[in-house]
C-alpha cells in the first residue's frame, strides 16, 4: 500500500513534502502540510556520529530563524554504521539533555533503500537530490512551497554561511 500511496505522489506534478504523513517522535501522525509556507531543513540524524555535534549547530540555526518562518524537522536513523541504536524515548531524552533541541525531532526511520520512509523515497527521487542520502546529518533545503531546492552533505554545518545563504534566499516573505 505504501509503494502505491509514493508511486501515486511521485506521479502527481504537483508533489511536494507536504504531501506525506510522518510520526512524531511520541508516535502521533503529522501531516508535513501543517509547514505549509515555512522554509524546512530536513535532516537525518544518529546520536553516535562524528557529526552528532551537529544537534547544537541545527538548534542555533532553529532559534535564530524560527520567527522567520523556518523549522528544522529531524528524522533519526539506524541506516548508517548503526550509529542510532537507540529507541525513539532514548533518543528524544538524549537530545533534550545533551543538546536542548526544541526543534521537531520524528520517529526513527529508514532514510535508505527499499525500505526507506516514503518521505525519504520521494527526497532521494528528486533530480535537485543528488542521489541517495550518503550518511548521517544529510539535509534537503525545502521553500515554504513543499518543494526540494537543495541537499547538502553531512559535512555542510548547520550555522554555515553556505547553509544560511541558501535559508536566507527561500525564507517566506514579510
Amino acid at each position: 500500500m505504501r509503494a502505491l500511496v509514493l508511486t501515486m505522489i511521485l506521479s502527481s506534478s504537483t508533489a511536494n513534502v507536504h504531501q506525506f504523513t510522518v510520526k512524531t517522535i511520541d508516535g502521533a501522525d503529522v501531516s508535513l502540510s501543517r509547514y505549509r509556507g515555512k522554509a524546512l531543513l530536513i535532516v537525518n540524524t544518529a546520536s553516535e556520529c562524528g557529526y552528532t555535534p551537529q544537534y547544537k549547530g541545527l538548534e542555533e540555526l532553529y532559534r535564530e530563524y524560527k520567527g522567520r518562518g523556518f523549522e528544522v524537522l529531524a528524522f533519526s536513523s539506524n541506516d548508517f554504521g548503526g550509529q542510532e541504536p537507540g529507541t525513539d524515548q532514548e533518543i528524544k531524552r538524549f537530545c533534550e539533555v545533551r543538546y536542548r533541541t526544541t526543534f521537531p525531532i520524528f520517529a526513527k526511520i529508514r532514510v535508505k533503500g527499499p525500505h526507506a520512509e516514503p518521505l525519504y523515497r520521494y527526497l532521494t527521487s528528486l533530480p535537485v537530490n543528488g542521489g541517495e542520502v550518503t550518511w548521517n546529518f544529510n539535509k534537503f533545503l525545502v521553500d515554504p512551497a513543499g518543494d526540494v531546492v537543495a541537499h547538502l552533505d553531512s559535512a555542510v554545518e548547520p550555522t554555515s554561511t553556505e547553509m544560511k545563504r541558501r535559508l536566507e534566499a527561500i525564507l517566506p516573505k514579510g
